[in-house]
């Protein structure tokens, strides 16, 4: 029997056994009365958009064909002028930030900053539609989601966001988590439940165990997930070198547990790489183990449809369970995994993150929902975001394959008198560190969005050029060092 086939088997039986037990745990959608109409916003501005009625919900979402002047909020940022003062004269980030009430008894002077730090890769935070989709879920139903998911906090809305983001990942069923973070820690700790589950024993024998193979460069939530998976003792855990396809074949030739999970970012959120997916599918058929892709950074980014890494290389038929969130293209907040409906069942019975976690607020469910149809509708945002990297390769010569630039200086010192000089030139990139990323390879990690413009990206790497040598920039790729 092939081993995604034998793992599917295993899920089977393990909720075979959680119904026998009676611990099968399951989501029922509550509906929430309408009873409180939310009052019409005044002086409303108008503007020569495509309106068209969803059926759901019988809202009507508006969308646009092009950038608009509200758009820039997304990629502005505004700090008082002391705090703006204390980044540039001092290498730290320890000051304490003005208070809101020290900012009324003491009026501050702003500086206007163009973000470059940012997640908000399609600049949907500011858009009118999803604005409005949460304040008006907002006024009928307020905040509260009045429980965790399988308690009472799981409502129509949620199910119809679920629905949505199965259809674009092409997945059977999806679940909403509160988080990302939580998706992940929840998929890896319902995976090694299922060992667990169905061991004869107290503890699972070496047979029963599951191998899991995880890239050296995994997201943090992933590393965390497969720890306390490793606690159940229900697991083995392999870790390959970053990207390497010779070495994660490797492992898997040498491994003699018959079940075995793959597990890999789609897009690296530090490096801004891809996962080899055409090489990691060939690995897929040859050794027959599920793969999990957790796609974060390339869901509405990637993809003609929007569908992210998978679409992008045409390999979504191959990815069994993809994680994504709500929190980085949709400009929303919240995470989901997209899996088989076998799946969904597993992880809500057994998903620690998921099942003690308090549901997503109605507000942060509808303006997600609102989220994901103007993402699909306003396709020129995602011609827009890739536009930007071809110009940023253009004007600096570094071959970047995505909106996620990691320029690689070294010493944290470095790092942040680089960011020092960008801050006084108006621009906002923070520095990154440990524990994000390793020792002696701190970094400068810029983020293009569909709202940045031409004229950003040449002010940008202007300023860029003055701290950073672009010609060593290309061979940090191999050595992960660039010069100041």
């Amino acid at each position: 029997m092939e081993t995604m086939n034998l793992l599917d088997s295993l899920v089977e039986e393990a909720l075979a056994k959680l119904e026998s037990l009676k611990l099968m745990l399951h989501l029922r959608p509550i509906h929430l009365p309408n009873d409180q109409q939310p009052k019409p916003v005044e002086n409303e501005p108008q503007s020569n958009s495509i309106s068209d009625q969803e059926e759901a919900g019988k809202e009507v979402f508006q969308v646009f064909d092009e950038m608009q002047k509200w758009e820039r909020s997304s990629v502005e940022v505004h700090i008082a002028e002391e705090t703006f003062q204390s980044w540039v004269c001092e290498i730290s980030t320890t000051r304490e930030e003005v208070t809101a009430n020290e900012e009324e008894s003491h009026p501050q002077q702003f500086k206007k900053l163009i973000l470059f730090s940012g997640n908000d890769y399609l600049g949907l935070s500011s858009h009118p539609t999803i604005k409005r989709a949460a304040a008006k879920a907002a006024q009928e139903h307020g905040m509260g989601p009045r429980g965790s998911a399988l308690v009472c906090g799981y409502t129509n809305y949620h199910r119809l966001l679920e629905s949505c983001l199965a259809d674009l990942k092409k997945k059977e069923d999806c679940l909403l988590c509160p988080t990302r973070f939580a998706a992940n820690m929840a998929l890896m700790v319902s995976i090694g439940s299922i060992a667990s589950l169905l061991a004869v024993g107290s503890k699972p024998s070496e047979e029963d165990r599951i191998a899991i193979f995880s890239d050296a460069l995994n997201h943090a939530s992933i590393i965390d997930g497969i720890c306390l998976a490793e606690r159940q003792q229900s697991v083995e855990v392999f870790i390959y070198r970053h990207c390497d396809m010779s070495h994660l074949n490797a492992l898997l030739l040498k491994c003699k547990m018959k079940k075995k999970v793959v597990v890999t970012d789609g897009l690296f959120s530090m490096d801004g790489d891809f996962a080899p997916m055409v090489e990691i599918v060939k690995l897929r058929k040859k050794h027959q183990f599920l793969l999990v892709v957790d796609d974060a950074y390339g869901t509405f980014v990637c993809g003609k449809n929007g569908g992210g890494v998978a679409e992008e290389f045409n390999c979504e038929k191959e990815v069994d369970i993809c994680i994504g969130t709500l929190s980085k293209a949709t400009g929303c907040y919240g995470g989901f995994i997209a899996c088989s409906k076998s799946w969904k069942l597993i992880i809500q019975s057994r998903g620690r993150s998921f099942i003690f976690s308090t549901a997503m607020p109605v507000p942060d469910v509808v303006a997600a929902h609102a989220a994901v149809t103007v993402a699909k509708k306003e396709t020129w945002r995602r011609r827009e975001i890739w536009k930007r990297v071809q110009e940023f390769r253009a004007l600096t010569g570094i071959p970047i394959s995505s909106p996620i630039i990691s320029l690689i200086v070294g010493s944290e010192e470095k790092a942040l008198l680089a960011s020092q000089h960008l801050l006084t030139s108006g621009f906002y990139v923070t520095p990154i560190g440990p524990p994000a990323v390793p020792p002696n390879s701190c970094r400068l990690r810029v983020t293009l969005s569909a709202v940045h413009t031409m004229e950003d990206l040449k002010k940008l790497t202007t300023t860029l050029s003055q701290c950073i040598n672009f010609k060593d920039v290309d061979i940090q790729i191999s050595n992960k060092y660039a010069k100041l």
